[in-house]
């Protein structure tokens, strides 16, 4: 328990700076891509801050790992993690890091606490966009066939690609650039998918409410017919009673003055 509490605080403490790390890995990532014009000093500046944002990731997984209380569960419910890790290790292709950074940035964001699901959908839609119009630009700019030149082809191409529209004005002629658009079609499909869920599941919680308010209602009426059936059951016992034993207030005759009299003279 000690252990799990070390590793929630470590969690907590490492948040902001690793957004921060994040951010930075989106500047040296897009600078030698959004100006090609860019000296070598400045590529391999962007470079090292690339690999260095990695490191810190990788640095967090690791930490998170040794603070875990159980390690075996936590590589097995992890194992996305311990892929990105490795992944730029075995081949450190640019845009194998990207991957990697990415998926370590969401699954890091995934756990916090603070950042709710609406904003984890928004946020990785953005990502998504801005690094895969980025990733697509870097790869097909060159390309003699290619027709995605400019920023602003890449980002209508992958707003296209995302929404699984695909008009078809634009459209990777690479390899590399036909994986990318298999990859962000997917991650569009999953991440339309969770904004439907979420929408349904608001309707449904909206229903379940409705219909427990109803339900607490027809109770509450059902409990007073039955308190008001009891009430008439009573009175209407009572009324038996008092019509068994004779009622207090039936008239009793009195005599007439002088009858007595009358009747005596007749008589005599």
């Amino acid at each position: 328990m000690k252990e799990q509490s070390a590793q929630v605080r470590w969690e907590r403490r490492t948040q902001r700076p690793l957004l921060g790390f994040a951010l930075a890995f989106a500047v040296a990532y897009a600078v030698p891509i959004v100006w090609p014009a860019a000296g070598h000093d400045v590529a391999v500046v962007c470079t090292a801050v690339e690999w260095v944002v990695w490191g810190a990731f990788a640095a967090d997984y690791a930490a998170r790992l040794v603070l875990a209380e159980r390690r075996k569960e936590f590589v097995r419910t992890h194992w996305l993690d311990l892929i990105a890790v490795v992944l730029p290790l075995v081949q450190p292709m640019r845009l194998l890091r990207l991957v990697s950074t990415l998926l370590l940035v969401g699954q890091r964001a995934r756990i916090a606490s603070q950042i709710q699901l609406t904003t984890y959908v928004a946020g990785s839609v953005v990502g998504l966009l801005m690094f895969g119009s980025l990733a697509v630009l870097s790869v097909e700019r060159d390309s003699p066939n290619g027709n995605i030149r400019t920023l602003g082809d890449a980002v209508w191409w992958s707003f296209t690609t995302m929404t699984t529209v695909g008009y078809g004005d634009h459209a990777p002629t690479t390899g590399l650039g036909r994986v990318l658009a298999v990859g962000l079609m997917l991650s569009g499909i999953a991440l339309l998918g969770v904004v439907t869920a979420n929408i349904a599941a608001w309707f449904i919680s909206r229903f379940e409410m409705d219909d427990v308010e109803e339900r607490r209602q027809t109770a509450a009426i059902t409990a007073l017919t039955e308190e008001v059936r009891a009430l008439r059951a009573e009175v209407a016992a009572l009324s038996r009673d008092t019509a068994a034993e004779g009622s207090p207030f039936t008239a009793v005759p009195h005599p007439v003055p002088g009858a007595a009299e009358k009747h005596s003279l007749q008589f005599d």
